[in-house]
């Protein structure tokens, strides 16, 4: 099953709809637990902290949304680009 990831992007134009992409992964420890998060090379855009690792690096961006000077990317994980 292949798994979406919202990022938030600051600037238009750093990636578009079908580039894929590669994600860096970081962790951060809380008093809560481990959280996860991902930027899309080379800090193009980081996603929100999320509780459990993804098991792939790398992705396929499936759609950007600007709202109010912001951009979300959603990234299909795991995803092969289809090649023409």
């Amino acid at each position: 099953m292949q798994k979406e990831l919202d990022f938030r992007m600051e600037r238009e134009g750093l990636v578009k709809v079908g580039d894929a992409v590669e994600l860096d992964e970081s962790m951060l420890k809380t008093l809560s637990g481990t959280l996860y998060y991902y930027t899309i090379k080379d800090a193009i855009a980081m996603s929100n902290n999320i509780d459990k690792p993804l098991d792939c690096l790398n992705g396929v961006v499936k759609k950007i949304a600007e709202k109010e000077g912001v951009f979300t990317v959603t990234v299909v994980i795991g995803r092969e680009i289809e090649k023409k």
